[in-house]
């Protein structure tokens, strides 16, 4: 590896075959990973950037066996960098990812993959290992996964939350339960179908991950479905960017307050990016949208157009994922993601599911902590 430092000191250059990357000195020195800056148990930082001169540059550069030595003016601070590190953190790259852009790792789909879904058996994943590194990478690049093989036990669901995580608790408790009431503070618990939706709008943050458990399940219909909310917005975008646009750059409003002493809202756009136009969420619940007034007079047609096609297309049967969950079953979506719903059922028989929250940052830690330990999913 080339080393090549400009006359100010500010910026190195390394010529690694036939690609080449620049690193500014203040980058470079706010990211060593020698000891007196970064903690060799945990790797947090020891100094904070007021602790590093403004006026740092690099005065000298030269490539070592595993990477490239630096020193650093004025403090006078010789640090060693590895080169495989150096190319996995470069980011002298061209912007040429378009707005609706998605994560790497991120896989959209529609009902082709009904044949494939992600699962894995309750008593394997427990046991950790391969399995539960394969779950875990499906769930993260589908959004959703299924678990088979539990109990039929009330509060069981907690055995799927604690394989990533923590419970989330809301005015909802621990757990929900998912069956028919004759006074439902909400239609999710009658025998209604549902339209596919993400849960919980009206939170800020709202749960990021949802488990549904089956416990008893005679009822004749109540398939559950999965959409992939991605899919449906870069479907949008490519049908009609305007539409694409105008739900991106917008705010709606969601509201619940169908309790006693509760009035959850919030205001977030039915599609939300990043600034550099990441896809990071889809919020959509029609049953949760309050009054709309937060969308230019001009805009608002094309607001309500949008948002009606996209509708139209979480309905289309092609982007649809629909399974049976019989007892000791259960699924889990990333609800920033995969909107979730299920057909009607009779009132006939029995259909009865228990629900709870948790949060995505769990399921990745757990995913990202098993694979820098070295333990690949299976192929």
């Amino acid at each position: 590896m080339e080393t090549a430092v400009d006359p100010t000191g500010h910026i190195l250059t390394l010529t690694d075959g036939d690609a080449q990357m620049r690193f500014h000195a203040i980058w470079l020195r706010d990211n060593a990973q020698d000891a007196e800056t970064r903690s060799p148990t945990n790797g947090q930082r020891l100094i904070a950037l007021r602790d590093i001169p403004h006026d740092t540059r690099i005065a000298a550069a030269h490539g070592t066996e595993d990477g490239i030595e630096i020193r650093f003016e004025p403090e006078g601070k010789t640090v060693a960098y590895d080169a495989d590190w150096l190319r996995a953190h470069a980011y002298d790259r061209s912007a040429t990812q378009i707005r609706g852009w998605v994560a790497e790792g991120v896989e959209c789909w529609d009902t082709g993959i009904s044949d494939d879904v992600p699962s894995g058996d309750l008593n394997a994943l427990e046991q950790g290992g391969a399995a539960l590194a394969d779950w875990l990478n499906g769930a993260t690049r589908h959004g959703f996964a299924k678990v088979t093989g539990g109990p039929a036990e009330e509060g069981a669901l907690f055995r799927v939350v604690d394989l990533f995580g923590y419970v989330r608790e809301t005015n909802y408790g621990r757990l929900f339960e998912v069956r028919t009431e004759v006074n439902p503070t909400n239609l999710a618990f009658t025998g209604l179908g549902l339209q596919a939706h993400t849960d919980n709008p009206y939170r800020d943050p709202a749960p990021t991950v949802q488990v549904l458990y089956c416990l008893e399940s005679t009822a004749e219909g109540g398939e559950n479905m999965v959409v992939d909310g991605f899919a449906c917005a870069r479907r949008l975008q490519q049908e009609n960017p305007d539409y694409f646009d105008v739900l991106a750059d917008h705010c709606a409003r969601f509201e619940y307050s169908g309790e006693a002493g509760v009035c959850l809202t919030s205001r977030r756009p039915l599609i939300e990016l990043s600034p550099d136009g990441e896809l990071i969420a889809v919020r959509f619940n029609n049953r949760s949208l309050a009054t709309v007034t937060d969308i230019p007079f001009d805009k608002m047609d094309l607001w309500y157009a949008a948002y009606r096609r996209l509708g139209e297309i979480v309905d289309d049967p092609a982007m649809e994922v629909t399974f049976r969950l019989e007892p000791g079953e259960s699924f889990i979506v990333d609800n920033t993601r995969v909107l979730h719903a299920r057909k009607a059922y009779s009132g006939t028989g029995t259909r009865w599911l228990q629900g709870c929250y948790a949060d995505k940052d769990g399921l990745r830690s757990t995913r990202d902590a098993m694979h820098r330990a070295g333990l690949e999913a299976a192929e």
